[in-house]
């Protein structure tokens, strides 16, 4: 028998990528339930600009909010997009996402305005977004070119909204790094076409 591992089939793959989003959200508001039963202990958890102890925070920060508008205003899409994402593999999906998370963190760490607090799953909703919107471009996949296509025209109004400085409140920083992340996550992991058979 050959020690190969079988492929999934297509049915393997929505189900894992499904769970994993579902699972993945569940714990964004499980995280934030903990956050208001202990007063809002987790919110020191975000980002603080410039401060070398909070570079511990870049993790943390991606899976916590400010109140359950914010996590419930992040919860669709990052269900939606990170879903498509691992559709096309859990461990590329996860090195996407650690990219983007890390190069988010560290760009609101070194560019967000002094005393700011900055948490939340938008820049890797971001991140996730360009992505897609590029991915199958840059692996000439038509299904890939589709997806990017459906992304752009549901959201693509909102990420543009999300990336203006005018907004109180909101970490367009963030935004635009995560989304900018995202890009460079296509061209970094792209799958490689399959070399000819027996080589």
């Amino acid at each position: 028998m050959s020690g190969a591992r079988p492929e999934w089939s297509r049915r393997d793959r929505v189900k894992v990528a499904a769970r994993l989003m579902v699972g993945w959200v569940a714990l964004l508001w499980l995280l934030e339930v903990v956050d208001v039963v202990s007063g809002h202990a987790l919110d020191d958890f975000g980002i603080v600009p410039r401060v070398p102890s909070e570079l511990a925070d870049i993790l943390p920060a991606a899976f916590l909010h400010f109140g359950f508008a914010h996590v419930a205003a992040n919860s669709v899409p990052l269900l939606v997009l990170g879903f498509l994402a691992a559709l096309g593999g859990i461990r590329r999906f996860a090195a996407v996402c650690a990219l983007i998370v890390v190069a988010d963190g560290l760009g609101v760490w070194l560019i967000s305005p002094a005393h700011t607090n900055t948490a939340g799953a938008s820049g890797l909703i971001f991140g996730l977004f360009g992505f897609l919107l590029v991915s199958g471009f840059v692996e000439r996949r038509p299904l890939g070119v589709l997806a990017g296509v459906l992304v752009a025209a549901v959201w693509g109004g909102s990420i543009l909204a999300g990336l203006a400085p005018t907004q109180s409140g909101v970490s367009w920083q963030g935004h635009l790094i995560g989304l900018a992340a995202g890009l460079a996550a296509a061209f970094l992991f792209r799958r490689r076409p399959a070399g000819p058979s027996g080589r």
